[in-house]
């Protein structure tokens, strides 16, 4: 079962690493020609990108979760029906997106508590990544339901292409072009579309097969979208629920001034270094746990699965407790050599020894019951973990500032692990007798 959960996640790992480089890479390029509100500034527009497109993350989750149920039931066609749907549904996305942007920008913007050169330059930012919308929804759902197909090295392909052309074409056009600061968004639009081009590549020749299905009478793009829907939806508020805790986390360091803003953008991009890693695992339990439900598998293969998953993942979080604890500095350094932000961040340090063990529980969890189709349940988990956040800085900014904020990531991501843990018996036996 290692080698089989190894195969799964070490491409996925692979590829995810180069995922937290294209932000560091992005933060350290801007950090070192520009300062921290030109930092601030690619932090909030990030922001917004992560407001829009985790709203759309279901078209990864979902699909992954249903089509690897489908694989493990050997039904072809309505694998082939999964990828058509996510594909018609980040289409219909995109023509959203495009259609709201101006809105969304203007609205977002006079909710985030920045100042008037940050919001400029986010703005500006905005309004060129937005061209990348077609691309990154569509390899949402093709990434994912390349998971669920239980193949985990061509969604590596296409991220470790996207993320090194991100990474070269940010680089050049930032430094070596008039463009500046903004060249790393112009970067994000090369590098999406470059993806997508090569997941349409390994589709035609890797799954023709499925592809020949669209063509025949057999296929029905509308069988089974009420189910699809019906979880897409639980996804889609859950993702909400992120919004509320990601989105809130950085417009809360925002009313502190621009230079904590950077020192909250800098610290986040580190918390998550190590969830790329652990995504890794939580991918292979999409996959895996999708295929046992599908297939039919008994309680005691599916408990050997999560309990080697969680082994796994576990290991990954003591590792990074361990980096922090002696590198942590050294981290942030490599990000900006500004001396306001090197002496902010100094106070919180030590959330980054005290994240990486429970982030890890809580990403693996997700990928679990992502693989189980538990909707609902991954939906009121981050319902309460919202809750927790909000609570939590409410209640203790008032005597520690913005350290309440760290306080409140922290208790989110308790809530989710104490939540999933607890209905984990429950959902395993309704998933496997259903």
């Amino acid at each position: 079962m290692n080698k089989q959960i190894l195969k799964l996640a070490v491409p996925s790992i692979l590829a995810n690493i180069t995922i937290p480089l294209v932000g560091l890479v992005d933060t350290a390029i801007v950090g070192h020609i520009a300062d921290a509100t030109i930092i601030g500034g690619i932090a909030v527009g990030t922001m917004l990108f992560d407001l829009l497109y985790w709203n759309f993350g279901f078209l990864r989750v979902g699909t992954s979760g249903m089509t690897a149920q489908a694989f493990g039931r050997g039904d072809e066609k309505e694998c082939a029906t999964l990828l058509a749907q996510g594909l018609t549904i980040s289409a219909f996305a995109t023509i959203l997106i495009w259609l709201i942007q101006w809105l969304f920008v203007t609205a977002a913007l006079a909710c985030v508590p920045c100042s008037d050169d940050v919001a400029a330059f986010a703005r500006s930012y905005f309004f060129v990544r937005i061209w990348a919308a077609p691309a990154t929804l569509a390899l949402m759902a093709l990434k994912g339901w390349f998971i669920g197909m239980q193949d985990t090295v061509s969604p590596m392909a296409c991220d470790i292409v996207v993320n090194v052309v991100n990474m070269v074409a940010s680089y050049v056009l930032a430094v070596y072009t008039p463009l500046g600061a903004i060249g790393v968004a112009y970067g994000t639009v090369i590098a999406q579309f470059t993806g997508l081009l090569l997941a349409a590549i390994i589709l035609f020749a890797k799954y023709g097969k499925f592809l020949a299905i669209w063509k025949s009478a057999e296929l029905h793009v509308f069988r089974s979208l009420g189910r699809l829907m019906r979880l897409n939806t639980s996804l889609f508020i859950r993702s909400l629920c992120f919004m509320v805790v990601y989105v809130g986390f950085t417009a809360i360091a925002g009313s502190y001034g621009d230079v904590q803003l950077a020192v909250s953008s800098i610290l986040m991009k580190l918390f998550m270094l190590f969830s790329y890693f652990v995504d890794g695992f939580a991918y292979a339990g999409e996959a895996l746990v999708g295929k046992c439900i599908g297939e039919g598998a008994d309680e005691n293969k599916l408990g050997k699965v999560v309990k080697i998953l969680f082994n796994w993942s576990i290991g990954v979080g003591v590792i990074f407790t361990l980096v922090y604890a002696f590198w942590g500095i050294d981290c942030v350094r490599l990000m900006t050599d500004d001396d306001s932000v090197l002496q902010a961040v100094t106070p919180f340090l030590g959330w980054l020894i005290a994240m990486p063990v429970v982030s890890t529980l809580a990403f693996m969890w997700d990928g679990i019951y992502v693989g189980a189709t538990a909707g609902k349940e991954i939906r009121n988990a981050m319902i309460w973990a919202a809750v927790g956040f909000v609570a939590g800085y409410a209640a203790l900014y008032y005597w520690l500032g913005i350290q309440a904020l760290y306080i409140a990531y922290f208790i989110h991501l308790v809530a989710r692990v104490a939540y999933l843990t607890l209905l984990w018996q429950s959902v395993q036996k309704e998933k496997i007798y259903e």
